[in-house]
């Protein structure tokens, strides 16, 4: 199955005295890269967030955001961390001590400051089984959205291996032809010079340039490729930057073809291969 780097997931939970919620987005990125938000009475799971995050995403960016939300005021009853308080008083009798003009913090200061009140109701521990339950949950959703927008990208990247073969099946037949023909003019030209073309270094000048225009090996190449991608795509995983290897491959093939070109219906195709192979190149963009 071929996961997309983009998804969203957002769960939540009724706790006693608290309202806990947790949403995870990804998008692309070449890495792994975890960003969390946390709220102070969850800090310190910030180690095991990361840990059952990493276990499960390859590639993206993943920024995890973890709210926690207290009862309305006077429905549940609160108390005030004493430790927090002593930290308070330490560090403020701190600064006094070197700044002694500035204002001493005031009850109204401490109380607002992070961590001082705290709901009895629900321990610390068991808030933080919670968080961590919320977002393996979410984590899940998350795995879903990504696999469900996966499908669409290998769907879109299996028409543009269509359309691709399409262009390589109405080319192919072409190539003996476009060689022949074009290395007869080439012929003509000499003999309107004045020159023998059945002269043997004409002969071997005439063969070493038919070379260089012949497109064949592109061709088989291209073909190669896509059939790569069509298998890569059906074995899933993670896959994005093997995708990505070959979309350089197929694009360096369709740009040689071009430049090799001698006819007007080869230019065309080769046009035309990469702008498909473009569009595939933007969609491989977002594959984990």
């Amino acid at each position: 199955m071929i996961l997309s780097m983009t998804g969203f997931a957002a769960v939540a939970a009724e706790l006693p005295g608290v309202s806990l919620s947790v949403e995870l987005r990804s998008v692309n990125h070449r890495y792994l890269d975890v960003q969390l938000r946390l709220p102070d009475e969850l800090r310190t799971l910030d180690a095991a967030l990361r840990e059952v995050l990493t276990a499960e995403l390859k590639r993206g960016k993943v920024d995890c955001r973890v709210a926690l939300n207290h009862a309305v005021p006077g429905g549940t009853t609160l108390a005030v961390n004493p430790e927090r308080v002593a930290q308070l008083r330490d560090a403020a009798a701190e600064v006094l001590r070197h700044a002694p003009g500035s204002a001493p913090l005031t009850v109204v200061d401490i109380l607002r400051w992070p961590g001082v009140l705290t709901d009895p109701s629900l321990p610390s521990e068991v808030l933080a089984e919670h968080a961590l339950v919320l977002v393996r949950q979410a984590l899940s959703e998350l795995a879903a959205s990504r696999a469900r927008e996966g499908e669409k990208l290998a769907a879109m990247l299996k028409q543009c291996c269509d359309a691709i073969e399409d262009q390589l099946a109405r080319v192919k037949p072409r190539v003996p032809a476009i060689h022949d023909a074009y290395v007869e003019k080439l012929a003509a030209r000499l003999k309107e010079a004045g020159l023998d073309p059945d002269a043997e270094r004409l002969k071997q000048e005439l063969a070493f340039f038919a070379t260089k225009i012949d497109v064949a090996e592109e061709v088989s190449r291209l073909s190669a490729h896509v059939t790569e991608v069509r298998r890569v795509l059906a074995t899933g995983g993670s896959s994005g930057k093997r995708l990505d290897f070959l979309m350089q491959e197929l694009n360096r093939e369709a740009n040689t073809l071009g430049s090799k070109s001698v006819d007007a219906e080869l230019s065309q195709a080769a046009l035309e291969l990469k702008v498909l192979i473009e569009q595939m190149r933007e969609q491989v963009q977002n594959i984990e």
